[in-house]
Parts: structure tokens; C-alpha cells; sequence
């Protein structure tokens, strides 16, 4: 029985395209004017320290730390120190109303309904729990932040290695038979899988590459009853009569 389900936000809770045309780029525009506001503030400090170690320049400026920055961003590099001041940026474009996190409302519907159901919900996304927190919070179809438990990054590590995810099964505190994980990239599922989740892939896009896993079009049709068992095929299940046991533990950060 699937008593929790961690998911992925790109591609499975939320558009890719939203991520790619929008917060990339309002980053990009905005984190130069916004580090040479904030750069003397402890928690922007701290992240720009992380960077020149990173990039093993240990003597750049600010100016040469906001051009590796930029470098970064194009490059889609899945640096911890380049998200979290992402998601400070964001923060201010959220609150000033520039933009809302994009959720397919089959996304929000099937996760209301599971965690109505007593089943522990979490995110595991490359973006930082500050970005996640903020896109869920000020999401197109409102604060959907209550509906969580928990959230990861890749402080917990990376998104395609089995160990990540026996991290997560530890902090969740369920067996990991009892944990599904929610993606739209093979890779991800397949480490996932290797740590002994149950799987399921949203392919939500026509010609996506598709793994050895469930699959399913929208969360309508995630199954989440015995989802583990190598024979399951992605057959729907009902989900309004799903029933999971209550309780868990608490991981927020």
C-alpha cells in the first residue's frame, strides 16, 4: 500500500515551459540588479562565498561572481548556490505579482484528494525548497503549500542516484515499498526504483521517452494501489476509493 508519494514539479506537477520561459529568464534579468542591492546581506553573502568556491575563484568580485552567475543559468547548471539565489529573486517577483507558479489542476486535484486521504505528501525537485515553497504558495490555483509535509532538493543529492532517494526514505520514515515517486524523466525514476520506491512516469507531452515504469498521461491516471509489483500495468485505478493509513512525520525545512 502506497502510503506516501514524493513528486517531481517540471513535467509532472507543473509545465516545463513555465520554468524555461519564465522564472529562468525573470532570474536572468533580475539577479544582477538584485545581488548588487543585496550582496552585503548574510544570507546573499553566504550563497556568493559558496560560489567562489565553486568555481574555484576565491578573489572574484562582484561583478565577476553576477557574470559566472549568468554563465551558470544559460548553461542550466544544478549548482545548490545558483538555485538558492534563483529563489530569492523569485521570491520578490512572486510577491510583487510579475508572475504565478504554474500547476496543472489535475495535479492539484489528485494531490488534495490523496492528502485528504491521510496520504504524506512531498516534493523532490532540482529547484530549492525555497523556490518549491514559493511556487506552490503562489501557484495559479492558489496556496497549495498545506498540502505538503515535506520538501527536497539536491542538498539531499542528486535527482538520478539510488542513494538521494534512500535519504529521503529515511527522513520520510516509511519503507520504501511504501513511497512513490512521481517524474517525467526516465533517470530519475530508474534511481528511484534502484532504492526501492514504487514509480510512476507522467509523460504529459507527445514523443517523450518513456522507461520500464507505469505510466501515466495526467495524475488522473496514477495508480497508487500496489504500484510497486514489476507486473503492474499502468491501468487507472479508482483513486476515490484509495485508502492509506494517517499519520508520519514532519520534514519541513
Amino acid at each position: 500500500m502506497i502510503r506516501a508519494i514524493v513528486t517531481d514539479i517540471e513535467g509532472t506537477t507543473g509545465s516545463i515551459t513555465f520554468v524555461h520561459e519564465v522564472l529562468f529568464p525573470y532570474a536572468r534579468r533580475h539577479l544582477g540588479a538584485f545581488l548588487r542591492r543585496h550582496h552585503q546581506e548574510a544570507a546573499v553573502a553566504r550563497q556568493l562565498e559558496a560560489i567562489r568556491e565553486e568555481a574555484a575563484e576565491p578573489d572574484a568580485d562582484l561583478e565577476r561572481l553576477i557574470a559566472i552567475l549568468e554563465g551558470w543559468i544559460q548553461e542550466d547548471r544544478k549548482a545548490t548556490s545558483l538555485k538558492a539565489l534563483q529563489g530569492m529573486v523569485w521570491e520578490a517577483g512572486y510577491q510583487a505579482g510579475d508572475f504565478t507558479g504554474h500547476v496543472y489542476p489535475d495535479a492539484a486535484e489528485a494531490l488534495t484528494r490523496w492528502q485528504a486521504a491521510g496520504c504524506e505528501l512531498y516534493v523532490y525537485s532540482s529547484g530549492s525548497v525555497q523556490a518549491q515553497r514559493l511556487l506552490f504558495g503562489h501557484s495559479d490555483l492558489g496556496d497549495l503549500t498545506p498540502l505538503f509535509a515535506g520538501y527536497f532538493d539536491t542538498t539531499t543529492g542528486p535527482k538520478r542516484e539510488a542513494e538521494s532517494y534512500t535519504r529521503i526514505v529515511e527522513a520520510i520514515g516509511r519503507a520504501p515499498e511504501e513511497i512513490l515517486f512521481l517524474s517525467d524523466v526516465v533517470a530519475e525514476l530508474d534511481a528511484a526504483r534502484a532504492a526501492g520506491l514504487a514509480t510512476c512516469q507522467l509523460v504529459r507531452e507527445p514523443g517523450m521517452t518513456t522507461g520500464e515504469h507505469p505510466l501515466a498521461a495526467s495524475f488522473d491516471e496514477v495508480s497508487v494501489e500496489e504500484v510497486n509489483s514489476d507486473e503492474v500495468s499502468s491501468d487507472t485505478l479508482n483513486l476515490d476509493q484509495a485508502r492509506f493509513a494517517s499519520g508520519g512525520i514532519d520534514v519541513r525545512r
